[in-house]
């Protein structure tokens, strides 16, 4: 229900008490902490990134000029054509850090077209003294080019409005701006539509960028900041901390950031998270509600945007991801329970993850090409295909949960002969190999440079009872069905692109993937629990019901690798088939199940006697 101030789901702001001398001094520390962290700027880089900015308006402009003459406008008409540039994202809310890339919008008049976009002005932007990467993803959900600009990250979004030129004076929050655009327009558009209407809605824009910072780096360390991999990106979680910032409209950033976690860890999903009304507008444009559309039901926790149109900003989540945040919500609220009681200090939540110690058996998924600019592309498309693999494996027997790392590990390795080609791209790097450097392969006919990036997915197996010693887990299926899925790429070719799916133990997991001597303090490998069903729920992406096992052989018999025909540098594609695991032992967990009876949990609790069932709009 909405009582006409854009607080969704509770009659009225949850009344909290007055922040208290605790409260105050928490809220400190946690910003000391988070400057020691370095999630603030230097004033010397803030400047780099308005030159760069300035500059990047400029090019769309220079772009846009360009474009016009070839459609037979005139000089002046051309020239006033325009074209203009909108930030979003982090470093809209202000809540970006050192190396953060910048989210732009670049808006275009009607005559120029998303191919213009990804043919002339990419081609621009690579030809711009300071650029030294660009790269295009046209067939993205939204469509980007990512850019490096004077050393600044930028991720390039465009929209082209119904408009014959493009007014330095354009304001972005008229809805009549979405008439006549297609869908990738209508979501480039969103981004800085709903970035505008966040900082609207909050009540203390100050106390919201504090609370934020706190919670993005969070995020990131516990390895659950990517919404490509199912997990929330940036404006999600900004949105999960605009909606507490509503419910508690007088507290502090540290009061804000204790609230958080307890409420997010409780939350009856999929009851949606809303920060104003959902507004069905006038254009006759898709608005999420699950009412209507089959699709939307699915959405596993959704985080909807308040800009019309609006949509859910979380429709990758997983199973398997909610399941992670979830835990992590709750280890969260119990360490800031400890630093408010001065138990512990802020420095504890920003622990690094455990992804590579929690897991016996990891699969990893290694994208291949021998150039650089394709790389970018191949593994761009390979990642964003990550997440079907994952929902796939959560059908699979015994498999209790599918845990994606958010980021792949990339390498150049320079080789001599087909044969290190090979085995670098199946992810056997040698120790000759990884010491070659690139004037080591000067004058030698046969080097050639392979560019990899590894993915890699942590399994949790349930143990069966009565089953001892080892039995196979079979994951042909996800897997094929997986490589086909990536092959499908309209830009695929055999003979330069590589995919290899692979599964590992912990033990053989590569260096690279651990910090200097973290692998000798690896914990014990604790192991999931059968208790607790899994989600009936289905999607029409994955099989509704489990394959039988398969008969193929082992991963020792697996067939040849096929290699290129053409000459070029040969890059295999290879599969697993079934994997030999150990049963687990009878006391052994990673996760218990996150989905609880609201009323059976006793802890976290909020203080000073507030609802959770209020907060969270259980009782609206």
């Amino acid at each position: 229900m909405d009582n006409g101030n854009g607080y969704l789901g509770v009659t009225q702001p949850v009344s909290v008490a007055e922040s208290n001398d605790r409260e105050k001094e928490v809220t400190v520390t946690l910003i000391e902490e988070l400057r020691r962290q370095g999630t603030y700027e230097a004033e010397e880089e803030a400047k780099t990134r308005e030159i760069v900015l300035g500059r990047l308006a400029s090019l769309v402009k220079k772009f846009v000029r360009t474009i016009s003459i070839t459609r037979g406008l005139s000089e002046a008409a051309a020239e006033a054509a325009g074209g203009k540039i909108f930030t979003f994202g982090s470093y809209r809310l202000g809540v970006h850090g050192p190396g953060s890339d910048i989210d732009t919008l670049c808006v275009v008049p009607k005559h120029v077209s998303r191919e213009d976009f990804f043919e002339v002005f990419e081609e621009m932007l690579r030809e711009t003294d300071g650029v030294t990467e660009a790269s295009g993803v046209p067939d993205a959900y939204v469509p980007i080019i990512k850019t490096k600009i004077s050393g600044i990250p930028i991720d390039l979004l465009m929209t082209r409005l119904a408009l014959s030129s493009i007014p330095d004076d354009l304001s972005l929050q008229d809805d009549d701006l979405l008439r006549n655009l297609d869908e990738r327009c209508v979501r480039s558009l969103n981004g800085s539509r709903v970035t505008d209407e966040i900082l609207r809605l909050v009540p203390n824009v100050g106390v919201f960028r504090d609370a934020l910072r706190c919670i993005k780096l969070w995020a990131q360390r516990r390895a659950i900041y990517s919404n490509v991999n199912g997990f929330l990106g940036g404006v999600a979680w900004a949105m999960l901390v605009a909606r507490i910032c509503q419910l508690y409209p007088n507290a502090i950033a540290g009061a804000i950031v204790s609230r958080f976690f307890i409420i997010m860890y409780q939350w009856k999903w999929p009851q949606p998270v809303l920060l104003k009304q959902i507004d069905d507008g006038p254009l006759p444009v898709r608005v999420w509600n699950p009412k209507v559309y089959p699709a939307d039901r699915s959405h596993r926790m959704p985080i909807i945007t308040p800009a019309y149109p609006s949509m859910c900003a979380t429709h990758n989540v997983t199973q398997s991801t909610q399941m992670i945040m979830t835990q992590e919500f709750k280890k969260g609220s119990e360490i800031v329970e400890r630093v408010i009681i001065g138990a512990a200090e802020w420095s504890d939540l920003f622990t690094k993850h455990d992804f590579f110690h929690k897991y016996r058996y990891y699969l990893r998924v290694i994208a291949s090409t021998g150039s650089s600019d394709l790389q970018i592309k191949w593994s761009g498309t390979v990642e964003s295909k990550i997440r079907q693999l994952v929902m796939k494996l959560e059908y699979v027997e015994s498999v209790q949960l599918a845990h994606p790392f958010i980021k792949g590990f990339e390498q150049i390795s320079h080789c001599i002969g087909e044969e290190e080609v090979r085995a670098v791209a199946e992810g056997d790097i040698s120790e000759a190999v990884a010491k070659r450097k690139k004037e080591d392969l000067e004058g030698k006919e046969d080097a050639k440079v392979v560019y990899s990036t590894t993915f890699y997915i942590g399994l949790a197996i349930e143990k069966q009872v009565g089953v001892t010693g080892t039995r196979k887990l079979d994951i042909s299926y996800p897997t094929t069905e997986f490589t086909k899925l990536v092959k499908a790429w309209e830009k695929y070719d055999e003979s330069t692109m590589g995919i290899v799916v692979r599964h590992m133990r912990s033990s053989a997991l590569p260096d690279y993937v651990f910090d200097q001597g973290e692998r000798q303090a690896r914990s014990n490998l604790k192991r999931p629990k059968t208790k607790g069903s899994k989600s009936n729920n289905t999607s029409p992406e994955v099989p509704s019901k489990k394959r039988r096992a398969s008969t193929s052989a082992d991963p020792a018999s697996v067939p040849p690798l096929k290699t290129a025909r053409n000459g070029t540098s040969p890059m295999p594609s290879g599969i697993v088939s079934n994997t030999n695991v150990e049963a687990p032992p009878p006391n052994a967990g990673v996760y218990n199940s996150s989905v609880k009876d609201p009323s059976q949990i006793k802890s976290p609790q909020l203080p000073f006697g507030e609802n959770v069932a209020v907060a969270t709009g259980a009782a609206a």
